[in-house]
């Protein structure tokens, strides 16, 4: 679609809605549940015919919001998706996918998300600042991912609220558990912080609430068991 469509659509839409209150610090855990069908690690997970119905189980476990990939090679996921799921749920939905160029926040939007997120690693810091900042002026929130103290730092700079900790390598796919825990302490106070990947069991989550996860974000171990039940043992983890 041009361009001008897209922007025309993005303003059109209703306002977002508050994705930083939802994910909030709280004294329980948070769980920002994604709709996955693939991966690049595992490839094939779940098929997911109807990704509407699985984000609305999640809705009623008690998610505070949902993520859905949109990426479509290694991923098979669409925008397709985004939409739906946004039609169908009333907590905040985050279009996760390889962002890179303005296009993308503004398809974002036109397609209903409140989240978009922003990959520290795969960006430079003038593209970064740019796409931050358009990100706000639709009144969306971004979830800035970072895999390092030097891309903690980069994401502060922004003036980022919300920042992720993946655990996944993007090169090499391999996994460090205690990343999240030895970078937290240098995400301040008032930025919600996010823990992302090696998620498997319910002492995963607590593991990441104790190094200081105000939310963990779950793909994998919901889309492979049953999601409602893995859902409940993860939000009732005392840490």
């Amino acid at each position: 679609r041009p361009l001008t469509q897209v922007e025309a659509e993005a303003l059109a839409r209703p306002a977002a809605l508050d994705a930083l209150s939802a994910l909030a610090p709280a004294d329980r855990v948070k769980i920002i549940a994604e709709v996955k069908r693939s991966s690049p690690s595992r490839g094939a997970l779940a098929e997911i015919p109807d990704p509407a119905l699985l984000a609305s189980r999640y809705e009623t476990g008690g998610a505070s919001a949902i993520s859905v990939l949109t990426e479509g090679r290694k991923f098979r996921g669409s925008l397709q998706d985004l939409e739906q799921v946004r039609d169908t749920v009333s907590i905040p939905v985050l279009r996760k996918d390889f962002i890179g160029e303005p296009y993308q926040v503004l398809e974002a939007r036109a397609s209903g998300a409140d989240l978009v997120l922003l990959i520290v690693a795969a960006l430079d810091q003038k593209t970064l600042v740019e796409l931050h900042a358009l990100v706000g002026e639709l009144g969306m929130t971004a979830l800035v991912e970072t895999h390092s103290a030097e891309e903690v730092s980069r994401a502060l700079d922004l003036g980022a609220q919300v920042v992720g900790v993946n655990a996944r390598n993007l090169t090499t796919f391999e996994l460090d558990r205690d990343l999240f825990g030895s970078l937290a302490d240098s995400i301040p106070a008032g930025v919600v912080r996010i823990a992302e990947s090696a998620v498997t069991t319910a002492d995963d989550v607590a593991h990441y609430r104790r190094a200081g996860a105000d939310v963990v974000l779950v793909g994998e171990a919901l889309v492979t068991g049953d999601p409602v039940r893995t859902l409940s043992e993860f939000l009732d983890i005392r840490a």
